[in-house]
């Protein structure tokens, strides 16, 4: 089964907003593929603000979260990897979830290309016979 926590960082995020906090994100900067401002990055750590009025373009996809915000005036892209998210909560009272940690998942390899099965007919037909099964 695929992970939960995408699914949960939603919930959570519409939940917190839809009571007039603020969401914040706890994340680990280790995280080979996480995209933050490092010069914010304390402890391998670094708390995002993403409620609506603080960032642009939010996507929380199953994979990562997406969104474009402004630090020290300076606008950033930042990508965090759904298994990099180490909390969400609401800034004002800390309501929310801290989640255990997360591996990398292993890339799914592609699917090995399939070729039909070759229809075995006494008919030199190109197309395959039916059989009609009652």
């Amino acid at each position: 089964m695929s992970s939960s926590r995408p699914y949960i960082i939603r919930a959570l995020y519409e939940w917190i907003v839809d009571n007039n906090c603020t969401p914040y994100v706890l994340v680990n900067a280790e995280v080979e593929t996480v995209e933050v401002p490092q010069e914010y990055v304390k402890d391998g750590q670094i708390v995002l603000n993403i409620s609506p009025t603080a960032v642009r373009d939010l996507l929380i996809g199953n994979d990562a979260i997406d969104f474009n915000g402004r630090f020290g005036g300076i606008a950033r892209h930042l990508h965090v990897p759904t298994y990099a998210v180490m909390a969400i909560y609401a800034r004002e009272n800390g309501q929310g979830m801290v989640f255990d940690s997360e591996e990398a998942p292993e890339p799914t390899p592609d699917p090995a290309p399939t070729s039909p099965e070759p229809v075995k007919s006494g008919k030199p037909s190109g197309r395959p016979s039916l059989k009609v099964v009652k």
